[in-house]
């Protein structure tokens, strides 16, 4: 069987929606532009569609140099260099990030779009963010994602679920970064080391899933599926699991359409 790279998705604002692209670089954090962005509270806690599904009604954009949001009828933007000098340290999880607000206008304009105050952060260094693998017993340069720097899904994962659901949902419930086509369900688990295009990538371990992906990202409406399904075949040690988590191993652009060589 020839594995290819089916999709590709960048996620420039966590947990806001998805662009599905044709190629994108990838480097250590994660694809370039890939969640170098989030949404904190006045504690400076991160916000996530966990809390706030409506969040997935927020569309970015990338034009050129800026990154343009769509909300219902109301439209903003800001360039992707810009950031203010003063230093934020936030968590992800359990990892300190340090961050810097992008502006007070779009701090602004997402606080009266969301109804409450929150503030638009980017991560600008590697290094900045750092994840512990205990799985890899390695330490990670990560971007804002969850925990690692891209989530990998195999075709026939997806095409299984839906046999189950009366339902069906689409790869987007899953955020990926990389959908690649493959003959069983769920062997991305079982991957090792491969390349794709001239970039080396190792998996880290399998990805546990949460109540987001029972968001139906066309509406921002928390349902009970496909979480509920899932949980009936694909539990260990208390996590759903769907899709994997990898790391990339150099630097260099990927484009669907390419081989998966292992």
């Amino acid at each position: 069987m020839k594995y290819v790279v089916k999709e590709l998705y960048l996620y420039p604002i966590k947990s806001l929606a998805g662009i599905a692209v044709q190629s994108a670089k990838a480097e250590e954090m994660g694809f370039e532009n890939d969640r170098r962005w989030m949404l904190i509270d006045e504690e400076n806690q991160f916000i996530t569609q966990r809390k706030h599904p409506n969040l997935s009604q927020f569309y970015p954009q990338i034009k050129e140099d800026k990154i343009e949001i769509l909300h219902q009828d109301k439209k903003h933007e800001f360039f992707i260099s810009e950031s203010l000098d003063e230093h934020i340290f936030s968590k992800v999880w359990d990892d300190e990030s340090k961050v810097v607000e992008v502006n007070k206008a779009t701090s602004k304009w997402f606080s009266e779009a969301l109804g409450f105050s929150c503030k638009l952060v980017k991560i600008i260094n590697k290094g900045d963010r750092k994840h512990i693998s205990t799985k890899l017993n390695q330490t990670l340069n990560v971007s804002l994602a969850d925990g690692y720097p891209y989530l990998l899904i195999g075709s026939k994962s997806l095409d299984a679920l839906n046999e189950k659901l009366e339902e069906k949902v689409t790869i987007k419930r899953f955020r990926p970064n990389i959908v690649i086509s493959t003959e069983t369900p769920h062997e991305e688990d079982f991957f090792t080391v491969f390349q794709i295009g001239s970039v080396k990538f190792q998996n880290a371990k399998p990805c546990g899933r949460c109540v987001m992906i029972n968001n139906n990202p066309m509406t921002g409406i928390m349902m009970k599926e496909p979480l509920k399904t899932l949980s009936t075949y694909r539990t260990s040690n208390n996590n759903v699991l769907f899709g994997t988590n990898i790391f990339s191993l150099n630097e260099g652009i990927i484009a669907v359409g390419a081989d998966v060589v292992f």
